[in-house]
């Protein structure tokens, strides 16, 4: 049986990898990337290496050749350039054969109001019209997202936020990539979707924790959004991005990763990482 993960060499697809690697042959996993001089590691170690455009929908028939399952890992880059993406990447799987798909989509994907949903909601619905097997993974978020905000209190800065009450469900990325590896090995996932969600806690709740990690009160700033917008721009970030964090702070507070759910642990088969504990693996991490 032939796996494939497409980005691979990207932050969460390379933990999918390695998981894959500890009970996956080498020889039996491929993965899809445009620039296949930075898979050159995996190479070395027998996994083959593709090269797969999504841009480029011509070079995904030889990528998807010959895969029965495939980790479609949801690409970066604005709704449109996305949906048009995971289209080809869609389209190239049914021509392949390719007998099962798992999407890394977002939390609530066919409800969500956040900005990001239409890209997801739309990969979700071209899969399923194919008829291959599926499995959506509905990703909540990152705690890695919150690398460059932990930096800021590390350098004495407050814990600056518009989301309000809104809650989250943070968890690593490596539980994601664990869940994702166990779907893309595993039997009975047919046809399923998983909300892949930590316990949702407010901004309090998750500045709570990192301050019990740091062994200091870390203050929590509650704005509205244009003194976030103002903050973020003094603070460094770059203005193109501004608007992109407004709307997650904006969807954080309207409750679109507020999702409760258990299926982290069905597929992992453990206990999720507590999120001090992974905050503290986080911190250990960057500082």
């Amino acid at each position: 049986m032939k796996l494939l993960v497409t980005g691979a060499t990207g932050k969460l697809g390379s933990k999918v990898v390695e998981t894959l690697l500890k009970t996956v042959p080498a020889n039996q996993l491929a993965v899809s990337v445009r620039n296949p001089e930075k898979a050159e590691g995996l190479q070395a170690r027998g996994v083959e290496i593709r090269q797969g455009d999504f841009d480029h929908p011509e070079t995904l028939d030889a990528a998807f050749a010959d895969v029965d399952r495939l980790l479609l890992i949801s690409a970066d880059g604005d709704n449109e350039t996305r949906i048009r993406q995971h289209g080809h990447a869609v389209e190239a799987a049914k021509r392949a054969g390719v007998k099962f798909i798992a999407y890394t989509s977002l939390a609530n994907a066919s409800d969500s109001q956040i900005f990001l949903a239409p890209t997801h909601r739309a990969t979700e619905e071209a899969i399923v019209k194919t008829g291959i097997p599926y499995s959506f993974l509905r990703n909540n978020w990152y705690l890695e997202n919150e690398i460059s905000s932990i930096q800021g209190v590390l350098a004495g800065a407050p814990w600056v936020t518009s989301a309000g009450n809104g809650r989250v469900g943070w968890a690593l990325q490596q539980d994601y990539a664990e869940a994702a590896a166990a779907v893309l090995t595993g039997d009975g996932h047919d046809n399923t979707i998983y909300e892949l969600s930590g316990q949702p806690l407010t901004q309090e709740q998750f500045v709570a924790a990192l301050s019990d990690v740091l062994g200091r009160q870390v203050a929590v700033q509650q704005v509205d959004d244009q003194a976030y917008a103002d903050i973020m721009k003094q603070a460094g970030v770059p203005e193109f991005v501004v608007p992109f964090l407004l709307e997650i702070q904006k969807g954080i507070r309207e409750g679109t990763l507020d999702v409760e759910s258990n299926d982290f642990e069905k597929l992992l088969g453990r206990p999720l990482v507590p999120i001090r504990e992974a905050i503290s693996q986080l911190v250990s991490s960057i500082s």
